[in-house]
């Protein structure tokens, strides 16, 4: 979302009409689910996906005849052989998709998009609310109340922070992303960080070393920490959705760190190396105190099994292993991304 509020932040200061493309509802099997959004301008679509294939590209054309016809819409696309309107997909399932007209000299967005793009950079919580009329839009703090545009009554319920839609209103939580904390800057950190931060991550990198740990070698990282691996309260304090990658330049730093994340709250810790070290290492946490519950979640070797030797090679390895963590943990919160992902 952050990346379309910036890109549509551009259009407006061009004065260029947009149509802001937004699934708010999803049933069955289909590409994207509610809140997968795509800005359309009069070339076709400039940034996001609702899925690719057909549905995309009916809506991207739909959203170009509602840039000359100046209006918002809704629509329904059926992704099924048997649908009244066939195009060609049959995953099974529909997708209702909403169309939001956004003039070129719109003060309203503009300033709207700017108070989103400040309130994401803060890593504020709250929601865009978008009205299926296509009238105003209102951004809500995160217990509701509005923040710009007119207050939205009912419109959220207590089901957590996914996407929501009441009978005329459609609300997106803002996308704060998870944190993930690397420990150790070395080659195969500075090949995941921008992987991570590609696919929404918020990447803090931790190294002992000044040469490391520096905006040259990270320059899509959110914070660079130069620090005490014993000492790691000191610099952080760890969140029950922090994804944890532990690869220091030395062994014993690497206990050193397990041996404090792993007393507090974490999403996920991996470590890099062999299955020997790990026996080592398990041992002497285990000697240490650490419950052994806390140990058994530890991911190690890191990564997904695909036989990875290069560093690009590993950081593809391990964000892999982060996206399935991730998306596990959004199913289990009862957010659903996808109704037909890709394994």
């Amino acid at each position: 979302m952050d990346r379309i509020f910036a890109k549509l932040l551009y259009m407006l200061e061009k004065k260029l009409d947009t149509v802001l493309v937004t699934i708010i509802a999803d049933q069955g099997s289909a590409p994207r689910g509610a809140g997968s959004q795509m800005l359309v301008g009069s070339e076709g679509r400039i940034l996001g996906t609702i899925g690719g294939g057909a549905v995309e590209g009916k809506a991207d054309a739909m959203a170009r005849q509602l840039l000359t016809e100046q209006r918002s819409c809704c629509h329904l696309f059926q992704l099924h052989a048997a649908a009244k309107e066939n195009i060609g997909m049959v995953c099974g399932g529909d997708v209702q998709v909403q169309f939001q007209y956004i003039p070129g000299n719109s003060d309203t967005w503009t300033t709207l998009a700017g108070k989103l793009l400040e309130m994401t950079s803060a890593r504020q919580s709250g929601w865009l609310a978008l009205k299926t009329d296509g009238s105003a839009p209102s951004l809500l703090s995160s217990n509701g109340e509005a923040v710009l545009g007119d207050p939205v009554s009912g419109a959220l319920s207590k089901e957590g922070w996914k996407p929501q839609q009441s009978r005329d209103v459609f609300c997106l939580p803002l996308p704060i992303g998870e944190r993930a904390i690397l420990f150790g800057g070395g080659h195969c950190a500075q090949a995941l960080a921008p992987l991570l931060h590609t696919v929404g991550f918020r990447v803090t990198v931790f190294d002992e070393r000044e040469e490391y740990a520096c905006r040259k070698n990270f320059p899509t990282a959110e914070h660079i920490l130069v620090g005490d691996y014993t000492k790691l309260s000191n610099y952080l304090q760890f969140s029950p959705e922090d994804y944890i990658v532990i690869m220091t330049n030395g062994h014993s730093y690497d206990l050193e760190v397990q041996d404090q994340v792993l007393r507090g709250p974490f999403a996920y810790v991996g470590v890099i190396g062999s299955r020997k070290k790990t026996a080592a290492v398990n041992q002497k946490l285990r000697e240490r105190g650490v419950p052994a519950e806390a140990i058994a979640k530890v991911h190690t070797p890191i990564g997904t099994a695909i036989k990875a030797v290069t560093p690009e090679e590993i950081g593809i390895s391990i964000a892999g292993e982060l996206i399935y963590t991730r998306a596990l943990r959004r199913e289990a919160a009862g957010i659903t991304v996808s109704g037909c992902p890709m394994h």
